[in-house]
């Protein structure tokens, strides 16, 4: 199974259709064994599917799209360059392959869906519902128009997605998992072991003799890649947005008055008060009520007789808007605090009502928010000030002044980083954290060249303009340039390799009838023990491969691993292996169960999508897709 799991996410078209299935694209390499082919291709096409072309322009689009989406995930820019070797471009390309096969299939079947079913599958989206629930056209044109949809595109897109899950559910619909297969997952997952354990670390290794010249280089020559020195580039940054242009200081006060008056109500705060009431079915209960009141009653002692909890009366502590039953805000409003209103007839009923608190409302004085204001006004009037900027220096530029020369023309500020990589560090290591919008700028940097003129990227409502001033390339460092972390790596593998060595020795030792706390006693090390380990449960001092070895070794057994550093050995012994058993009635099970047919429907698509790329026919032109991705074309 986990054979087939693995050769459906390889696949083109299972992997797409796991896609389809899961919502998610496929992390394993896309293996392709196809050449250059050029021969019935259109001149825009990178891929064709039976009869249907992928156009380049079209694969790019969406590429772009994923690869956006991607950085933003990741948290950290992902380069073009960084996407191919990771085959983030051909798992792409192999999800939209995957889909126009299945179309190519849907149409040879002669499949179809009307109308009304699509509509009725639009409108039961949750996505497009509104705040009564029901679909909202208005908020279904927003966010279609937001994804770069119109109307009809949009709908023929479901028309083929519920197209394609037709097929995919005839294929892997109904799959039945064999109780043996849940047991054993679930044992497997869920198997604990108790062992005994010594740590060993730099103080047992012993003396590690300093490197000679000649080891150190030779050190250094085996692994010279480690260390390469990355491209870097030399950028001039020029942003414009509202905030940088403002200028509060300014504006005049008698504008600033006036839109503090208009606004006023955003700097109130309004009164607060915590309200009680007690509703009563009829007026001449509730003046019943209101009687015992008047004699001595507590409101308090009045709920309880009523049967009511201090959750049931309290309404909590809210503005007069906050009550939905006018009658009653009136009535709450009106009152002192800790007075009781007189009955009073609302929407529900007949009500008494409490005041327990009052928290004063306040506004503050136009003192207080005069920066604010100043501030917000000077950015609106910011706001249309940048389309200008924008048009002024797209116009220079036009005119054949660099970047630099038409900012400093227009007066606006120019920024040089002299030297950084596509992670966005320096030369020494250091991060850029203060860079505009890096999970987009570094990709487009390193995606353009020197004197290549750069369309800007949007930026907190204004833009980034950027050029490649100059390139250092990527080349290997010397041995005396990192020869200080060489000296660091030479040491502590040759620690890592002295802990093996005594962490076998202490092994054998265990294997021939050692006893560990006798082992460990010799080297004045610690014994510890730990229970109720699971296979994955890394902790501060077991690491992941000292949790496999542990899973390895039958009881009573010893074994060494390395720790969770490099320069620490872990030497255990199993002392008990706990084997759990399975309800299969229990939620456990259901949800083993439901992940396991997953994967064996992984399966069938996998070998579903295999047949289905040889009927339809796949063709690729690699060239093309390096020149989509912007790498350089093949010239073979």
């Amino acid at each position: 199974m986990l054979r087939g799991i693995q050769k459906a996410s390889t696949g083109r078209i299972g992997k797409a259709i796991m896609t389809v299935v899961l919502s998610a694209l496929a992390l394993s390499f896309a293996i392709w064994g196809i050449g250059d082919i050029f021969r019935g291709f259109g001149r825009s096409a990178l891929a064709k599917v039976g009869s249907t072309e992928i156009g380049i322009e079209q694969f790019r689009n969406i590429y772009n799209d994923r690869l956006q989406q991607l950085t933003r995930e990741a948290g950290r820019p992902v380069s073009q360059d960084q996407a191919r070797a990771f085959g983030f471009d051909r798992q792409v390309l192999g999800q939209m392959v995957a889909e126009t096969a299945l179309d190519e299939r849907a149409r040879q079947m002669g499949l179809n869906i009307s109308d009304a079913d699509v509509a009725n599958s639009i409108r039961q989206d949750p996505s497009f519902r509104g705040v009564g629930g029901g679909f909202d056209r208005a908020r279904f044109e927003a966010i279609i128009r937001q994804a770069g949809y119109n109307e009809p595109r949009y709908v023929a897109e479901q028309r083929k997605q519920i197209l394609r899950r037709q097929i995919v559910n005839t294929i892997a619909g109904e799959l039945t998992t064999p109780k043996a297969t849940i047991e054993a997952a679930y044992r497997y997952a869920n198997e604990e072991r108790a062992i005994e354990y010594v740590v060993l670390d730099r103080s047992q290794a012993g003396t590690i003799a300093p490197p000679s010249p000649e080891q150190l280089a030779k050190y250094f020559e085996e692994r010279k890649g480690q260390f390469r020195a990355p491209e870097y580039r030399k950028v001039v940054l020029v942003v414009i947005t509202p905030a940088d242009i403002a200028k509060w200081e300014v504006i005049p006060d008698d504008e600033a008055k006036r839109v503090y008056e208009e606004r006023k109500a955003r700097y109130t705060t309004p009164e607060l008060r915590q309200v009680q009431q007690i509703v009563f079915p009829n007026a001449e209960e509730a003046q019943a009520a209101a009687a015992k009141l008047a004699q001595g009653t507590t409101f308090e002692t009045l709920a309880t007789e009523r049967g009511l909890k201090d959750t049931d009366i309290d309404l909590g502590t809210i503005p007069k808007s906050g009550i939905i039953d006018q009658a009653v805000a009136d009535a709450a409003f009106s009152l002192k605090e800790g007075d009781v209103s007189a009955p009073t007839q609302g929407r529900f009923g007949t009500a008494i009502v409490r005041v327990a608190k009052i928290q004063p409302g306040n506004t503050k004085t136009y003192e207080q928010v005069t920066s604010e204001i100043k501030s917000d006004i000077a950015l609106e009037k910011a706001k249309a000030q940048v389309s200008g900027l924008r048009d002024k220096l797209e116009d220079a530029r036009a005119g054949g002044e660099t970047l630099a020369e038409a900012a400093e023309k227009l007066k606006i500020a120019t920024r040089t980083v002299e030297a950084i990589d596509r992670g966005g560090r320096m030369p020494d290591g250091v991060q850029l954290t203060d860079l505009p919008k890096p999970v987009e700028l570094l990709p487009a940097v390193f995606s353009s060249d020197v004197g290549v003129e750069n369309d800007p990227l949007q930026y907190e409502n204004g833009y980034v303009w950027y050029d490649v001033a100059g390139t250092t390339p990527a080349r290997d460092r010397t041995l005396d340039e990192v020869k200080t972390e060489i000296e660091i790596r030479y040491t502590n593998d040759e620690i890592a390799k002295a802990l093996k060595t005594k962490g076998d020795a202490m092994v054998e030792k265990l294997k021939t009838g050692g006893v560990l706390s006798a082992v460990a006693a010799e080297d004045k090390l610690k014994l510890e023990t730990a229970a109720f380990i699971k296979r994955g449960d890394v902790t501060d001092t077991l690491s992941t491969a000292t949790i496999d070895a542990i899973f390895r070794a039958p009881k009573d057994a010893p074994g060494s691993a390395e720790g969770v550093q490099a320069t620490q050995r872990v030497v255990f012994r199993v002392t008990d292996v706990k084997m759990p058993e399975l309800d299969m009635a229990s939620p456990d099970a259901k949800r083993l169960s439901d992940s396991i047919r997953a994967s064996l429907g992984d399966e069938l698509l996998a070998g579903y999508g295999e047949r289905l790329e040889k009927d339809v026919g796949v063709s690729i032109n690699p060239s093309a897709l390096l020149q989509a991705t912007g790498g350089a074309p093949s010239t073979n």
